[in-house]
């Protein structure tokens, strides 16, 4: 049984939330989500709560009631506050910079990498070495993130590339002679 599932989503304040047959959309101050809710779970919007069922007893059922309900918190999240992901560049001569719908970076290669910024994502450089990528899709949030970190990895003799605020690179020993 879903322990998540059980948990109503209650829905902030300035939130709007309508099921519409088996598409439930929620609209905020930061944008407009929808999903499609799986077949085999039972919506039911009431007052400022979301709660959700499995239609009946099968595994696939109870795994998506819990799927549902979290896609749902974090849409109503998303609307009302927003996901925010902080990316460091460490190398000498690395650097980033926001030129209207694109992000430079000069990563060491012979040519600068430039990534078209998608729609619903705003990204920031506060500093050349920092990237702060926001939006209210968790998804494409993480997604945007993961690309442009895939650009240069942190290698792990010199911690040169790019990677997460909260990640920790682990470095190694290099040769000995």
């Amino acid at each position: 049984m879903s322990r998540v599932g059980i948990h109503p989503v209650e829905i902030a304040k300035g939130v709007n939330v309508k099921l519409e047959g088996q598409k439930l959309t929620v609209s905020g101050s930061k944008g407009n989500l929808f999903l499609n809710v799986p077949e085999n779970v039972t919506v039911s919007v009431e007052d400022s709560k979301v709660t959700f069922k499995p239609a009946n007893d099968s595994i696939q059922a109870r795994s998506a009631w819990g799927m549902t309900r979290n896609i749902t918190n974090n849409m109503v999240k998303g609307v009302s506050e927003g996901f925010t992901i902080n990316l460091e560049i460490n190398g000498v001569g690395y650097r980033a910079a926001v030129a209207g719908k694109t992000l430079k970076l000069n990563l060491g290669f012979s040519h600068d990498v430039n990534y078209p910024i998608p729609d619903g994502i705003k990204i920031e450089c506060p500093k050349q070495t920092e990237v702060v990528i926001s939006g209210c899709d968790k998804q494409v949030v993480g997604q945007v993130a993961a690309e442009i970190r895939s650009y240069r990895k942190p290698e792990p003799y010199k911690g040169k590339g790019i990677k997460y605020s909260y990640e920790r690179v682990r470095r190694k020993e290099g040769k000995k002679k």
